[in-house]
């Protein structure tokens, strides 16, 4: 083939569309591979382009086969198979170079050969990487070869997705393909010897990825928008519904077929349409479309690959919205020919009519166009309109084609109205399409509602303002220009209660601060709705709805998920995947940022993180084991805003045993539910020490209750000095304190004043007073002759007393008295007559047990 592009063919590159023949740059068409044509003639497109223009020329060639020599048909008896008749060797071993001796010895011209296309599924599980084919060269026997791949996919982006092992010459895929991301690869294998000179010239190798079912078809639209007139004839097109599938669409992987699913409402029939299923076109398929009855249908269409099989193929649906137009089949007609109407001011171009004096079609439509009539009704007084007769489709109120209607300025209009179909009537239907009638219309004057000129009024801040931050004035007008009212603001819808209105100018301010992320927020925009009203009679109050568009800023910190997993107590395959939330949105939000806090130490000791993506990342062990357990791990996550916020959160990972599948096992499982070794000892012995500490508390108590017995029963009378010492309740008041009784120290006759004392403060060691009828009262002693009887009466009195304090051989007196009446106490004195006993003194008590020691030891003590 030739080419001349005018200017000269310098440059100029030539192709065709067939695998089995190839151009040289002298235009020479030539065979790839041995061929068997089997038709007569064979077409091929040859094109030739520019790469400095990128310019490009198609021409067709035409072959004339001619048929075979009967000979050439059949291999020769006893001759060896070249190579070139074989394609593999092997189940997956290629010889893609042509041996070089024939059967006889003689040299041959060295042609290569074509390797048919390696198929490789998308999707596949591996494991990586996984073995294609293995390439060899029929040199290898003589010389070492180096075996090497070129082009897309080997050395040139996506880079390594396949490689070749230098020696063996296996070829292998490194990890799973996608076709709806690359179809296929043109690769190039190279031989070379030892020291890389060239030993095989350089094979195409292509590799096709074989599409696999793993994209569903996509509507366009998710709402698809039709109308059909109402009384249209089974068959009429309605709209066309259209999806997608990203697999390839000449295999059933992407061929997709539509279905009607559901038709709400199921009137009057509940297949009213119908689909094709290749084309998506909706049609018509009953009659009885009436807008007056049903204006509205909602279809939920299907659409499925695999050729629509339900069982193995992968669906999505769509809704498609068909709404029945209206057609002019029914003219406007007035019931009367004259209407007096009594209406209130402020009513312009609203109905001021309740009673229906005339018929005509959907508003808005051309079938009912004319009117231009609004759908608000204005109550009237008085109408002397009647029902419309016959059969009817729907009824509107009449209103008043008139400016705005001012008391003050006209209080009676006199109308003549005519009322037309701007469309022609549908064919068939003879009548006319206009009719006439004379309107006298009364104005009264009437309190109107103020109204809010901006309404929906639409404000933008950010979130987090301060209380009593001023927003906006919403303020409302009051129609009523000859009356003198005053307007008052309230709320009356703030769901969330952040907003203060002035009752007297409308000013609103926060009542708290705005959050953006509150459930109170749709789509950013939190409403309130306010009231305005008069003081007229009767009052007459409107509404304005205020919206706030908050702008987020980054005041919520990422959250992680999940709170809890599970790994292998040895690093596998398996980790922990992490996802990080924000509340915030767009810039406040991802890519996230995660990391390992270095305290504890143990954390990036034992765990590594690695970030996926934005909002992913996983979570794995550093180190070779861990022994089986629950750890809590802290994931530090930073949001992208500014500025940013960051949170720690705690993962509760489950570190257990697994088996060969990576899975945990029923006895990990429960060995890592419980408690670890470091857990166990750590609680026995904090229980040793709370033990030790109960026994130790023990031991200090008893002690402390043996040291006060023994204090109280052998304190050495010699050291007591409570016989001495006096506790008096009044020490006077000093020099002033000058009458006083010395009656009180005289000796008393008798135990009543003491039996009498009046309540006071006593002393410690002091005898209870008062009656106490379950013990008997100690009988007043006598003067004593002697004062040895008196110490032995008053020693059986107290031993005898249950009330007697614990000291029972001593007795406190209030009053010691002037002398004692019985003379000398020198009976006790020291005597070294020794005719003296004290023994006796042991009976008495521990007290006078060191008397009894001192006196009554005899000569030797």
């Amino acid at each position: 083939v030739k080419f001349n592009n005018c200017a000269g063919n310098k440059g100029v590159r030539y192709e065709t569309n067939s695998l089995d023949f190839k151009v040289r740059a002298d235009g020479t068409l030539y065979a790839a591979h041995h061929l068997q044509v089997p038709s007569k003639q064979l077409i091929l497109v040859v094109t030739a382009w520019d790469p400095q223009t990128l310019g490009r020329w198609e021409a067709m060639v035409r072959f004339l086969v001619a048929e075979k020599s009967q000979h050439n048909g059949h291999k020769p008896k006893g001759r060896k198979a070249l190579p070139g008749e074989l394609v593999q060797q092997q189940s997956d071993t290629l010889l893609p170079w042509r041996q070089h001796q024939s059967a006889n010895g003689l040299r041959r011209q060295k042609r290569d050969w074509v390797i048919p296309p390696i198929n490789v599924p998308e999707n596949s599980r591996g494991p990586f990487p996984q073995q294609l084919v293995r390439i060899r060269s029929d040199k290898d026997k003589e010389i070492h070869i180096r075996y090497s791949i070129t082009g897309v996919g080997a050395d040139q982006p996506p880079m390594e997705v396949f490689n070749i092992d230098p020696v063996s010459g296996r070829m292998y895929v490194t990890r799973p393909m996608d076709r709806e991301e690359r179809a296929s690869y043109h690769l190039r294998a190279h031989a070379v010897d030892m020291n890389g000179n060239k030993v095989e010239n350089p094979i195409d190798l292509y590799i096709y990825v074989i599409d696999m079912n793993d994209n569903r078809p996509e509507f366009i639209n998710q709402v698809y928008n039709g109308s059909v007139d109402e009384g249209s004839k089974p068959g009429t097109y309605v709209m066309t519904v259209t999806a997608n599938d990203a697999d390839d669409g000449t295999t059933a992987n992407g061929m997709v077929r539509y279905r009607i699913v559901t038709q709400t409402p199921q009137s009057p029939s509940q297949n009213m349409f119908t689909i094709n299923s290749e084309t998506g076109d909706i049609v018509t398929v009953a009659a009885g479309l009436d807008r007056e009855k049903v204006q509205q249908y909602i279809v939920i269409v299907q659409a499925t690959d695999m050729e629509g099989n339900l069982n193995y193929g992968l669906s999505n649906t769509a809704t498609a919205i068909i709404t029945v137009t209206d057609v002019n089949d029914n003219p406007p007609e007035f019931t009367t020919s004259t209407v007096s109407i009594h209406t209130a001011a402020g009513c312009a171009g609203l109905p001021v009519c309740t009673s229906p004096p005339f018929l005509m079609g959907q508003a808005g439509s051309r079938s009912w166009g004319g009117m231009g009539l609004p759908t608000t009704t204005c109550t009237h007084s008085h109408s002397s309109f009647s029902q419309p007769k016959g059969p009817r489709e729907k009824i509107q109120h009449f209103a008043a084609i008139i400016p705005a209607v001012d008391y003050e300025m006209n209080r009676a209009f006199m109308l003549t109205v005519m009322v037309s179909n701007q469309a022609p009537l549908a064919s068939g239907i003879q009548m006319s399409f206009q009719s006439t009638a004379g309107v006298t219309i009364s104005v009264t004057d009437v309190n109107e509602a103020p109204y809010f000129p901006t309404n929906h009024k639409l404000i933008r801040l950010e979130e987090g303002v301060p209380t009593g931050t001023v927003l906006t004035t919403f303020s409302a007008v009051d129609p009523d220009r000859f009356m003198q009212q005053a307007v008052r603001y309230s709320k009356l819808s703030d769901p969330a209660n952040w907003l203060n209105i002035n009752a007297t100018n409308g000013q609103i301010t926060t009542a708290a601060v705005l959050d953006r992320e509150s459930d109170y927020i749709k789509n950013n925009v939190y409403e309130a709705t306010f009231l305005a009203a008069d003081n007229g009679i009767p009052p007459a109050s409107g509404t304005g709805t205020l919206q706030i568009y908050l702008i987020d800023i980054n005041d919520n910190a990422p959250e992680l998920l999940p709170k809890e997993a599970q790994i292998c107590e040895k690093p596998n395959l398996n980790v922990i995947n992490i996802t990080a939330a924000d509340a915030d949105i767009d810039p406040n939000v991802g890519p996230f940022v995660f990391e390992l806090p270095s305290v504890p130490s143990a954390v990036r000791k034992n765990w590594t993180i690695t970030r996926l993506n934005g909002d992913y990342a996983q979570l794995s062990l550093r180190i070779m084991y861990l022994e089986a357990g629950v750890y809590d791990v802290p994931i530090i996550v930073t949001d992208s805003g500014n500025p940013p916020l960051y949170n720690t959160s705690v993962i509760k990972v489950k570190v257990c045993p697994c088996d060969e599948n990576g899975d945990c096992t029923t006895i990990g499982a429960v060995a890592a539910a419980g408690l670890g070794t470091g857990a166990i000892i750590a609680i026995l012995i904090c229980i040793i020490i709370l033990l030790t500490m109960v026994l130790l508390f023990v031991v200090w108590m008893k002690r402390r209750e043996k040291e006060r017995h023994t204090k109280q029963l052998l304190i050495d009378p010699e050291d007591d000095v409570r016989d001495n010492i006096l506790k008096y309740d009044e020490e006077g008041g000093g020099e002033e304190d000058q009458d006083y009784d010395l009656s009180q120290l005289q000796q008393p006759e008798t135990m009543d004043h003491v039996l009498n004392k009046t309540p006071g403060v006593r002393r410690v060691d002091e005898r209870p007073i008062g009656a106490e009828p379950q013990y008997p009262i100690r009988p007043v002693i006598p003067h004593p002759g002697d004062i040895g009887d008196f110490i032995n009466e008053g020693l059986r009195a107290a031993d005898n007393d249950p009330t007697a304090p614990p000291y029972d051989s001593l007795l406190v007196f209030d009053y010691e008295g002037s002398g004692s009446t019985a003379g000398s106490v020198s009976s006790l004195n020291s005597s070294s007559s020794g005719d003296q006993d004290y023994d006796y003194l042991n009976d008495w008590g521990p007290r006078f047990k060191k008397l009894a020691d001192m006196y009554g030891g005899g000569e030797e003590d």
